[in-house]
């Protein structure tokens, strides 16, 4: 089973916004993690559904190595991260979110797919979505309003999330003794 550390957007049915923001993606470089720089690999589009099964559009966006059992990642030296390391290349997919438009849901992690479906979260996530504990949920500033708590702050115009508290270490990171 593949796990991804990645950027994962939601753009609904706005398929303009996702073109641009993958034109973007291809062309920003290369991210800081510590001394490293962290390629991306080309962004995945993908046609998904809901929960409630409405279509949306979901974008991808995979740091070069960093995943384990990532195919992307086939031909390409492994990459193991400290804690620290990812937090900041965390940081640096959620700088290049902000140049983003026109999606509806984002969140950087370990396969973050599922938060950015505004069905689930309405359904499952209510409590977390109240009390601010899902750190580094990006909503638009039109979706699931209702339901946003204080701990919800502007990321960037028209576009409110739970501040990022970065990566802690686990079995996934270097500083757990198992690169």
């Amino acid at each position: 089973m593949a796990i991804a550390f990645e950027l994962a957007v939601n753009f609904g049915s706005n398929e303009t916004a996702a073109r641009a923001a993958h034109d973007l993606v291809i062309y920003s470089g290369h991210l800081a993690a510590g001394r490293r720089r962290i390629g991306l690999h080309k962004p995945l589009l993908n046609h998904n559904r809901r929960t409630d099964n409405v279509p949306y559009l979901e974008m991808s966006v995979i740091p070069v190595g960093v995943g384990w059992g990532v195919a992307l990642d086939d031909g390409h030296e492994p990459v193991r991260l400290t804690a620290a390391e990812l937090t900041e290349l965390g940081r640096g997919l959620y700088q290049l979110l902000a140049r983003f438009t026109g999606y509806q849901a984002a969140q950087v992690g370990w396969d973050p797919e599922w938060r950015v479906d505004p069905a689930e979260l309405r359904q499952e996530w209510t409590d977390e979505l109240a009390t601010g504990t899902l750190p580094g949920l990006v909503l638009a500033e039109d979706v699931l309003s209702e339901m946003r708590g204080s701990g919800f702050v502007l990321f960037a115009p028209g576009f409110y999330w739970i501040p990022y508290a970065g990566e802690h270490s686990s079995t996934l990171t270097r500083d757990d003794g198992t690169s």
